[in-house]
């Protein structure tokens, strides 16, 4: 299994650092992050949100490219209905480039209201949007004079130049929860990103059989909320308001969307001091290292899952804090589980 983190940028006005401060800071964690042997950092987005969520996910893998040297940089997702596969193609080739080889496009087709209501993209054709861009977007990754004719996008005679580092090109990832979106993620022989809810991995691999695909030449990614400290204690009150902003964040959008079964519900708790005695304490992996390897240990028995993704700098939180989070599960949980 790989171990990887995610990155959001969120800088909530609570606890605001400046821009220039707090990017810095989150570029040093990866630095760490790659020092202490994680094999992937991911960048995830959103757009217009009050925290100033990472609007930029390629942007800011080729920042990252450049200060790194072994780490593999990907996007967890690329909100591809509200950029041109063009445009994404060739960020994409510019984040390998610079990564000599280390980058991972993950895309998805999107789901908050108000993110499609201020691009002004109709949100029922997310998802045709989403296929027909990657199939595009591996065209011009690998052929030359690309004619497209798209519903959304058309090309003539297009070749993109420089050309991706890997062959035939990075790996391609799509972020998907309900049934179609799992079963797209198959069809365009993408790997799997999976996140919070109803796990996406068994109708995935079903669905790659149905297609006459081997499941075992395909990845599952599962991003799971994740926080160390040196005592219980210690580990919830560090990161319990910061998990509250989060989970604040994604029930409302969630609720709207109400894509898959369960995005309606409400929180199970009134205060984040009750985060730790609610329902959501059992898919956090928050407290020692001990607790957080025993929720692994069976974490791995329930999902199937090749890629195992930890977000741990919750919006707003020390990114000192952080990192040491990060430090301790490199350190006391990940090597049983190499």
């Amino acid at each position: 299994m790989r171990f990887g983190f995610m990155l959001d940028f969120r800088n909530p006005k609570r606890w605001h650092l400046p821009s220039p401060e707090f990017y810095a800071a989150m570029i040093e964690q990866t630095v760490r992050g790659e020092a202490l042997g994680y094999d992937h950092v991911w960048l995830t987005e959103h757009h217009f949100t009050d925290d100033a969520y990472n609007p930029a996910s390629l942007s800011m893998a080729a920042a990252l490219a450049v200060r790194t040297s072994r780490i593999r940089i990907g996007t967890f997702v690329l909100l591809l209905p509200f950029i041109s596969p063009v445009r994404a193609a060739e960020d994409a080739i510019l984040a390998d480039i610079l990564s000599n080889g280390r980058f991972d496009l993950g895309m998805g087709q999107g789901y908050t209201l108000e993110e499609f209501d201020a691009f002004c993209v109709n949100r029922a054709e997310r998802g045709a949007r989403l296929q027909e861009g990657v199939a595009l977007i591996k065209r011009l990754f690998t052929e030359e004079k690309v004619t497209f004719d798209g519903r959304f996008t058309k090309t003539k005679d297009m070749t993109l130049m420089p050309r991706c580092v890997q062959t035939p090109h990075p790996p391609l990832w799509v972020g998907a929860r309900g049934p179609k979106g799992i079963r797209r993620a198959a069809e365009l022989g993408a790997n799997l990103m999976a996140t919070l809810g109803p796990d996406p991995a068994p109708g995935y691999i079903q669905a790659l059989k149905e297609l006459g695909r081997n499941p075992a030449d395909f990845k599952i990614a599962q991003l799971r909320m994740v926080y160390c400290a040196k005592t219980e204690e210690e580990a919830w009150e560090q990161c319990q308001h910061h998990l509250w902003h989060v989970f604040g964040y994604y029930a409302d959008v969630l609720a709207s969307s109400n894509d898959v079964e369960g995005d309606a519900i409400p929180m199970p708790c009134a205060r984040a001091e009750e985060l730790r005695s609610s329902p959501l304490a059992d898919v956090l992996f928050v407290g020692t290292p001990d607790t957080v390897a025993r929720k692994f240990e069976q974490f791995r028995k329930d999902f199937p899952c090749t890629d195992f993704i930890m977000s741990t700098h919750f919006a707003g939180i020390d990114p000192k804090l952080s990192t040491r989070s990060m430090e301790l599960f490199a350190q006391e949980v990940m090597p049983a589980f190499r």
